[in-house]
């Protein structure tokens, strides 16, 4: 077993975090606890984390959420409990501090489905357009988008481009073909797709709906159309969380990543939450990318700093414009 830093850190790479045992007898809370105060440290989770990150965390939200607390932080140290592409956008909204990730292999399916290569010879073929990203891409296609949103304010950023103007919305077809629908945008959509939101099965969901007559069925607008088409309402992580709170219904049907039950389950002890099934056996209702992230590599990651994620800068400048034209935006609608 790896039991140093100089050797965990030269296989880094390779396992994708510090492979360093952690003595079992240790509080992880309250060394986590201990460490954000002596490192002025700030850690950020996403709402499809394990409980326990949830629960250490500073902050809780989805993308957007995540985006504006990671540009006004004046903690040292970012220590961000998701996926990849969120480290990312810390660093391009703060390159002076340092941005950790726990595992460097906490990668999204949704952000892989868009390589920027392949992306700009598709945007070469309508140099008319404008391209609006979803947040859950690569610093690289960040850099090749015009605007970037997030499924909070996706339609709003919509709504700010002149009616006259083509659009194209990448990476998610889903998203795309929803905001296509809600905004009456004739938009050039990228194939792309969330493997977690794709796999939810229509025919799962509706057997549970007649063993829950009651329960209103709540999805994230990444799901297949045919799976939105049965929703009782469609909206963000946090959207949902919100409507949750603030309905009168006692039971639901959850068509997103299970991590969002926590929050629900805390906000809401007196009601039902029951998560959507996926269309074979697997648990594929969690991110696998997610759940990479563990209470053991967050403290691990924060003792020694590592893994870091670092940027060439003129990468991180192109990829900056469109994530401010985003919080501009947002802060305009009062999102």
């Amino acid at each position: 077993m790896i039991i140093d830093f100089a050797t965990a850190k030269k296989n880094l790479q390779h396992n994708g975090f510090l492979d360093i045992p952690v003595d079992p007898s240790l509080d992880l809370f309250a060394a986590i606890e201990d460490l954000k105060k002596r490192k002025n440290a700030i850690i950020l989770a996403h709402y499809y984390q394990e409980p326990d990150i949830q629960d250490i965390a500073d902050y809780i939200g989805d993308s957007l959420g995540l985006a504006q607390a990671a540009a006004k932080t004046d903690a040292d140290i970012i220590v961000f409990a998701g996926v990849h592409f969120m480290a990312e956008t810390a660093k391009i909204l703060s390159p002076q501090k340092k941005v950790l990730l726990p595992d460097l292999k906490a990668g999204c399916s949704l952000a892989d489905s868009a390589p920027p290569e392949l992306f700009k010879k598709f945007r070469d073929k309508y140099p008319d357009h404008i391209v609006i990203s979803y947040v859950n891409c690569s610093a690289g296609m960040k850099a090749l988008s015009d605007i970037i949103c997030t499924s909070s304010n996706a339609e709003k950023i919509i709504e700010s481009v002149p009616k006259d103007q083509p659009i194209i919305f990448a990476p998610d077809r889903n998203l795309g073909a929803y905001l296509v629908k809600k905004t009456g945008r004739d938009m050039v959509l990228w194939n792309g797709a969330c493997m977690v939101h794709e796999i939810f099965s229509l025919e799962k969901i509706m057997k549970l709906k007649v063993r829950h007559p009651k329960a209103k069925i709540v999805a994230h607008p990444e799901c297949e159309p045919a799976v939105l088409e049965v929703a009782d309402y469609i909206g963000s992580t946090t959207g949902i969380l919100k409507f949750t709170q603030k309905d009168d219904a006692q039971e639901y049907i959850v068509v997103t990543e299970t991590g969002i039950l926590h929050q629900m389950q805390k906000d809401n002890p007196n009601k039902t939450f029951i998560p959507a099934p996926p269309n074979n056996a697997c648990a594929c209702n969690d991110c696998p990318h997610m759940k990479l992230n563990t209470l053991e590599k967050l403290y691990l990651c924060m003792e020694y700093e590592e893994p870091e994620i670092t940027m060439d800068e003129n990468l991180r400048k192109a990829a900056l414009k469109p994530i401010e034209r985003m919080l501009e935006i947002s802060a305009a609608a009062g999102l």
